[in-house]
Order: structure tokens, then sequence, then C-alpha cells
């Protein structure tokens, strides 16, 4: 068994290249470097590989075969996404085009003047929603609520060659409990509250919900606090289409009583589970996240 511990995969020097490749050679071209990498990927990842056969054969009922070209895919798919992330950061973003679905939903979050919930997944590429944001003039503070424990030696190099500094501020989940106040204090500032609500890690507090056609945990710290605060939740997702082309969808949670978080987790993976069969190649849990990988 293999659990997420709070650290995602990447290093500098693989930053360093996609943005070598961007600046000398564009974009689709650079694309053209991931058939290598993912190949390698495809290969030789066999843990990696594992997780996600499990997840394409028997979640998403394909075949041998197609799980096989699937798995390719999905690195392929995860390696532009990153691609377009670094691009974006370094002043390429008007190469891109942009979709919405349901921005009205984010606006009327803020005419409320309570702040508000968003919680996503990692699935597609949520990491450039101020980016959409930008777009609607929707002027409004982000603040990410995560737990990720790796070094922050990826996002200081991604600051550094950014041409516009990201305004999306990070609240870090802490064993006393105080992020709470951090939540609380931007919320009353009518901040928006971002958090992933697919990936815990060992040790932290869970709820189980099925996904798929499997019971699986979610971290519970989002759905307690989402459950128990007076303010809109809004699920949002940001994918990648065709081309240069990115669709965000922006869901409004569907009602749930007060403090009753296994109600807004169900209502979560319904969603989720929606836009995972649509996109099933830009999901990327690479790890045994149904725990059921022997």
């Amino acid at each position: 068994m293999n659990k997420w511990k709070g650290k995602s995969k990447g290093t500098i020097l693989g930053y360093r290249i996609f943005v070598w490749c961007i600046r000398n050679i564009g974009i689709r071209s650079s694309y053209f470097v991931l058939y290598f990498v993912a190949a390698y990927y495809s290969f030789f990842e066999k843990k990696s590989n594992q997780y996600i056969s499990y997840y394409f054969q028997k979640r998403l009922n394909y075949g041998y075969f197609n799980s096989k070209i699937s798995i390719f895919k999905s690195y392929f798919t995860f390696g532009k996404i990153l691609i377009d992330k670094t691009a974006i950061s370094v002043g390429l973003r008007n190469r891109f085009t942009y979709e919405f679905d349901g921005v009205e939903n984010l606006k009327n979050l803020l005419t409320e003047k309570k702040g508000g919930i968003l919680i996503s997944a990692h699935i597609g590429n949520f990491e450039i929603a101020e980016y959409f944001f930008a777009d609607i003039d929707f002027d409004c503070q982000i603040n990410l609520v995560t737990t990720d424990q790796e070094v922050t030696a990826i996002r200081e190099y991604m600051d550094s060659i950014a041409v516009k500094k990201s305004s999306i501020k990070f609240i870090y989940v802490k064993d006393d409990m105080s992020h709470i106040f951090d939540i609380n204090e931007a919320l009353s500032k009518n901040e928006l509250i971002c958090f992933t609500g697919d990936r815990y890690f060992e040790g932290s507090k869970f709820l189980e919900a099925g996904l798929l056609g499997k019971s699986a945990k979610f971290p519970a710290g989002p759905f307690l606090i989402a459950s128990r605060l007076s303010v809109p939740v809004v699920y949002v997702y940001v994918m990648k289409e065709k081309n240069l082309h990115y669709h965000l969808y922006a869901r409004v949670a569907q009602e749930v009583k007060k403090r009753d978080a296994p109600g807004l987790l169900s209502s979560y993976t319904q969603n989720l589970e929606s836009m995972v069969q649509k996109y099933p190649l830009q999901w990327f849990n690479y790890f045994d996240f149904w725990d059921d990988v022997e």
C-alpha cells in the first residue's frame, strides 16, 4: 500500500527544462519533448503505473490495452498542464483561450459579503484559476489551504521567474489548529478560502465516501470546516481542452444541513465523479487512492 505522504513529485531541474523549452522553442514544440518523458514514466514508474492502471481498469472499466495507452496519455496530459502553468506564469497568458462556465456563481458568492469556500481537486489545472479571475474582474483575495509538506524550492523558483507574482496566499494546516483562526480572519474580510478535497495524508482525520463505485478516504478538514460556517460553497475546476484552451467550471454545492460534513462530502464526490468521467486523463492522483491495490 502506498498512500500520499503530503509531498508531490517534481524537481527544480524539471521546471528549468520546461522554462528553457518554452522560451526557446515555444509551447507546442515543448509538448513534443513530453512524448519521451511520458514514455519513460510509462515504462519505469512501476508503482505509479500500478495505481493508475487500477484506476483505468477497475474504476473506469477500461480494457487492458486501452488502459496501457491511457497511462501514457495521462502522463502526457499532466506534462502539458505543467508546461501550460509555467508558460502562463512567465508571461504567455495571451497564448491561451479561456471559457467560463458558472462564473455567475462566483460573482453571487461575493455579493453576499460573507467570503466563501471553494473546493477543488487534483484534476485539471486549478493553479491557473487566478488568471481566469483576472479576466472577469474578480478582485478578491484567494487563500489556498494546504497540507503540502514539500520543500518550497519549486514554488520559490516559479515565483522568481514569474512576470506577475501570484496573488494567492497560503494557509498551512497546523497541528495546533491555529489555521482555523487564519481561515476565519480571511472570511471576515470577504476573502475566498480554497481547499482541495480529494487527498489526505496518513495520520490526518478523514471521512469516507464512494467515488467511481468504491469507497475512498477524503480529508475531513475541508468538509468539517465548510459545513460549520455560514458561507457559500462552490466547487471549482479548471480543465484543459484541445490546443491551448481552458474551461473553468463553478458549481454551487447542493444545500446540506449545517454541521453535516458527510452530506457535503457526498455532494462533492458526486460533482467530482462527473468531472472525472468527463476528463478521465486529467485525474492526477498517482497513488493507491482507493486503498485497494495489493
